[in-house]
């Protein structure tokens, strides 16, 4: 095994304060429309997806399957000033009119309660938290454990579950106040990160690398033509991947195009956007546990090589709370100096076991008889 690293996982409980209620009557909308009459035939009473459980099942995991090396941290809430460099005033202005209320906020399942836009400060904060232990290198590396997830949020609204840009916050305050001039962000939800693409389109200093699954799949963007545009084109990197996909194809990627990628860029920070629905527990793609493991061994390895270890991972998707759970610790566990496994290629060992046994009832001549 290598040696153990110390790792500080960023944890503030009011993140849990966040919880929508899909079949409260504030939430009448679009999606009520849509998705439960989908759900209507089936019996299945439809809840919204992005719950306090998903915090839930990572803490409950850690406890009983705790990581050497691993420590936890306070988070903290984002101040206005930190949220403007990446969101709009007005938007600011209309996010901050719902604290303490519910609220229906777009067409594509973006809803608030009492609690909401307090746990949303909190996770932008936290992810700076997380950023500034990294940089002032008093951890090893960062996991910001947060929700509401940020990915999705633009400049000018919320998206996909997604209130405030948790990434993009934590990735302009290391350029504004810690002297990171130049950002990495890897994203590996399954979902592309629009937002973050869009806050940094044009951005020569922050290269964004976004793998998820190709459209059509929410929320459409990310295609392979999209690298970014003025001083900023050419540090946008998206590769779609289709659905099914799993680790050969994910790290093929990684080391074929984030790794030179990276090495051109130099940058002083990197940030990965970490999402774990691309597990096949999630249905949008097919990843296992040892690929996430891999693909933290790959990022770990270039911020060390680049950047002087300097790395923080946030929190985005993952709706199964088994998957999520499993998939953030087996990240915790190479972060902190745990070998990565081999990435599997299902179905391999059950063939090479069927061909050896079949096999061998031919190595003899065929009887006459």
């Amino acid at each position: 095994m290598a040696e153990r690293r110390d790792v500080s996982v960023f944890y503030d409980e009011r993140v849990l304060n966040h919880a929508p209620d899909a079949n409260s009557a504030f939430l009448p909308g679009r999606l009520d429309k849509r998705i439960r009459g989908i759900l209507a035939g089936l019996n299945v009473q439809w809840k919204y997806p992005e719950h306090p459980g998903r915090i839930h099942a990572i803490m409950d995991l850690l406890t009983r399957e705790p990581v050497p090396g691993v420590r936890f941290e306070p988070g903290k809430a984002a101040t206005r000033e930190q949220l403007g460099r990446v969101h709009t005033q007005s938007y600011l202005d209309d996010i901050f009119s719902l604290r303490d209320k519910n609220a229906w906020l777009d067409v594509d399942t973006t809803a608030v309660s009492p609690g909401s836009i307090e746990a949303a400060e909190v996770a932008a904060g936290t992810a700076i938290a997380a950023v500034e232990a990294v940089v002032a290198g008093s951890t090893g590396s960062a996991f910001a454990l947060v929700r509401p997830p940020g990915h999705h949020a633009e400049p000018v609204r919320a998206r996909g579950f997604c209130l405030l840009n948790n990434v993009a916050v934590a990735a302009a305050h290391a350029q504004a106040e810690l002297g990171c001039k130049r950002v990495l962000i890897v994203d590996w939800d399954a979902h592309h990160g629009n937002g973050t693409q869009d806050i940094f389109w044009a951005d020569p200093h922050v290269m964004f690398f976004d793998i998820h699954r190709a459209s059509p799949f929410y929320p459409g963007s990310g295609n392979l033509e999209d690298v970014g545009a003025g001083m900023g084109e050419g540090t946008t990197i998206n590769v779609p991947m289709p659905g099914g996909a799993g680790d050969e194809a994910y790290l093929k990627a990684l080391n074929e195009i984030l790794v030179p990628a990276a090495e051109y860029f130099k940058p002083d920070l990197i940030l990965v956007s970490a999402g774990f629905d691309a597990h096949w527990y999630d249905l949008a793609l097919n990843v296992s546990f040892e690929g996430f493991a891999a693909m933290t061994s790959i990022v770990q390895s270039l911020a060390d090589r680049l950047c002087d270890g300097r790395i923080a991972f946030v929190l985005e998707g993952g709706y199964n709370t088994e998957s999520l759970a499993q998939g953030v610790r087996s990240v915790l566990d190479v972060l902190a100096g745990g070998s990565a496994p081999e990435p599997r290629s299902y179905g391999m060992d059950a063939v090479d076991e069927a061909i050896a046994f079949h096999l061998s009832a031919f190595s003899d001549e065929p009887s006459d008889q």
